[in-house]
C-alpha cells in the first residue's frame, strides 16, 4: 500500500517553493509597475519636448509675423486690421510659410481683447472669450501649455486616448531691432499640436514591454514549476523510502520478538507432542485389532503430526536455517517440484507448462530451501484453482539475474488481501498458519533475491521471483 510522506518531511521544501513563487510574482508585478512608471516618464518627456517645440515655433512665428507682417502693413496702412482681406491673406501667407512642414494642427492669434483675429479655421475668426485663463496669463507675458485628452475613462487611464493634444499659449510681442529685449505684448498666439500618434506609439511600446516581460516570466514560471515538481517528486520519494525503511525496521523488530517467542513456545510444545504421539502408537499396539477404540490412536497420531508440521512452519519462519550454498540449476529444482506434485496434478485436473531456455546459468543457492519455496508457490496456485486449471512456469535471464514467473488462472487477489498478503499469520484458508508466503519471502530474500505478487489481467495471479547469479550473486 502506497504511503504518503508525513507533512513535516516536505514542509521545509514547501516553504522554499512558496517563497520562490511569491518572489517570482513580486518581481513580475514590480517589473510591470516599473514599466508603467517608465512609460509615464516617457510621456512626461514627450509633453515637455512638445511644449518646448511649440514655444520655439511661436518664437519663430513671432519674429516672422513682426518682420513680414506687422512692420510692412503698419507702414503701408497705418494700422493693422485683419478684417481687411488683403491684410488677412498676407498674414495667412506669413503664418503658413513659417509653419510649413512643421507638426502643427491649429494656430490662433488673439488680439488684446480676447478675440480671435486670425486662425487656420476661418470659422473661428472674430469669436471672443475662447482663451480663458491661459489667454490671460499669456497677456501678462507668461507662456502656458495644457494637455487635452478625449476618450473613455479606461482609454485615458491606460494611456491610449482617442485624441490627445497639447495647447500652448504665448504672448505675441513687438521686437526691438538689434536688441534681445522684447517689446510690449501685441496679442496672444495659440498653437495646437496633435500628439495622438506619439502617445499611441508609446502605448504600443509599453504593450510590447509588458508582453516581453510576461513571456519571460511565463518561461521562468514554467522552468521553476518543472524543477519544483521534480524536487517535490525526489523529496516525496525519499520520504516514502525513509517511511518504508522505518516500517521495515519496525516490522523486523516486531518479527524478531515474535520469532523468539514462537521458537520458545514451539520447543516447549514439540516435546509433549512427541510424548503424545509415541504414547498413542504404544496404545495402538496393546489394543486388539477388533477393539472399538482402535481408531482413536490413529487420530491422535495424525493430529500430533499435523501440529508438528505447524510448529515446524513456525520455527522455519521465526528462525530460518542457515543457507547451504551449492551450485545448482533452477530448472532442475522446479522439475523436482513438478514430479513431487504429479499425482495431485493428474488427480485434480491441473496442467503445468514450462518455458525454460535451453541453457541456464548456474546459481549458488540452497537447493532444498528453494525447493520448499517453489513448492509453496505451486501449491498456492493449485489451491487458488480447486476445480483444476493451467499453471505456466517460465524462466528468463538477464545479466546478473534469473527471473522465474509462476502464472495461474485463479480468480486473482483482491486489493484488501493484496495489502496483507505478506503479513505473518494472515490467511484466507480455513486451515493454514498464514506463514507459507512469509517463509517463501524469507528464503528468496536470504538468497539476495526479490519476490512480488501481481494480478494478471484478465484473470489470474503472477508470482515473480528474481534470483542473482554470477558476479551479481
Amino acid at each position: 500500500m502506497e504511503s504518503r510522506p508525513p507533512v513535516e518531511k516536505v514542509k521545509p521544501f514547501r516553504l522554499v517553493k512558496y517563497f520562490t513563487f511569491t518572489s517570482l510574482i513580486v518581481i513580475f508585478v514590480g517589473t510591470i509597475i516599473l514599466s508603467m512608471l517608465n512609460t509615464h516618464w516617457v510621456r512626461r518627456m514627450q509633453y515637455e519636448k512638445s511644449e518646448e517645440y511649440a514655444l520655439l515655433l511661436i518664437e519663430n512665428l513671432n519674429h516672422q509675423v513682426f518682420l513680414q507682417f506687422i512692420l510692412p502693413v503698419g507702414l503701408k496702412y497705418g494700422k493693422i486690421e485683419l478684417s481687411n482681406n488683403e491684410q488677412f491673406e498676407r498674414m495667412d501667407n506669413v503664418v503658413k510659410s513659417t509653419l510649413h512642414s512643421f507638426k502643427v494642427e491649429m494656430v490662433n492669434i488673439y488680439g488684446m481683447t480676447d478675440q480671435i483675429a486670425y486662425s487656420f479655421s476661418k470659422d473661428l475668426v472674430g469669436i471672443k472669450n475662447l482663451g480663458g485663463t491661459s489667454y490671460m496669463q499669456a497677456v501678462s507675458g507668461k507662456a502656458t501649455s495644457k494637455l487635452i485628452q478625449k476618450g473613455s475613462f479606461w482609454e485615458i487611464f491606460l494611456g491610449f486616448p482617442k485624441e490627445i493634444r497639447i495647447v500652448t499659449f504665448a504672448p505675441l510681442r513687438a521686437e526691438k531691432p538689434l536688441s534681445r529685449i522684447s517689446g510690449p505684448v501685441l496679442g496672444v498666439v495659440e498653437i495646437v499640436q496633435n500628439l495622438s500618434s506619439d502617445y499611441k506609439a508609446i502605448f504600443k511600446f509599453q504593450i510590447s514591454v509588458i508582453v516581453t516581460i510576461t513571456v519571460v516570466m511565463g518561461f521562468l514560471f514554467l522552468v521553476l514549476t518543472f524543477f519544483v515538481k521534480r524536487g517535490e517528486g525526489i523529496i516525496e520519494k525519499r520520504a516514502q523510502e525513509r517511511l518504508r525503511l522505518k516500517e521495515q525496521l519496525s516490522r523486523a523488530k516486531h518479527l524478531s520478538n515474535l520469532g523468539e517467542m514462537v521458537a520458545g513456545v514451539s520447543h516447549e510444545i514439540r516435546n509433549p507432542l512427541g510424548i503424545i504421539s509415541s504414547s498413542a502408537e504404544l496404545l495402538k499396539k496393546k489394543l486388539d485389532e477388533n477393539h472399538p477404540l482402535i481408531a482413536f490412536p490413529d487420530i491422535i497420531v495424525e493430529e500430533t503430526t499435523r501440529l508438528n508440521h505447524i510448529i515446524t512452519d513456525f520455527l522455519n519462519f521465526a528462525k530460518p536455517k542457515e543457507l547451504d550454498l551449492i551450485a545448482c540449476q533452477v530448472d532442475d529444482i522446479i522439475s523436482k517440484n513438478i514430479s513431487y506434485l504429479s499425482t495431485q496434478i493428474q488427480a485434480s485436473g491441473y496442467q503445468i507448462t514450462t518455458d525454460f531456455p535451453e541453457s541456464l546459468p548456474v546459481i549458488m543457492a540452497d537447493a532444498d530451501m528453494l525447493y520448499q519455496a517453489f513448492l509453496n508457490i505451486l501449491m498456492n496456485a493449485m489451491q487458488a484453482m480447486p476445480e483444476g486449471g493451467k499453471i505456466e512456469i517460465s524462466i528468463k535471464t538477464e545479466p546478473g539475474s534469473i527471473w522465474i514467473l509462476f502464472d495461474d488462472e485463479g480468480p486473482g487477489i483482491t486489493k484488501e488481501v493484496m495489502e496483507k498478503v505478506w503479513d505473518p499469520f494472515f490467511t484466507t484458508k480455513e486451515k493454514g498458519t498464514g506463514l507459507g508466503l512469509g517463509i517463501v519471502k524469507n528464503i528468496i530474500e536470504a538468497h539476495r533475491g526479490t519476490i512480488r505478487i501481481d494480478n494478471k489481467p484478465p484473470r489470474g495471479t503472477r508470482v515473480t521471483v528474481r534470483l542473482p547469479h554470477g558476479q551479481g550473486a
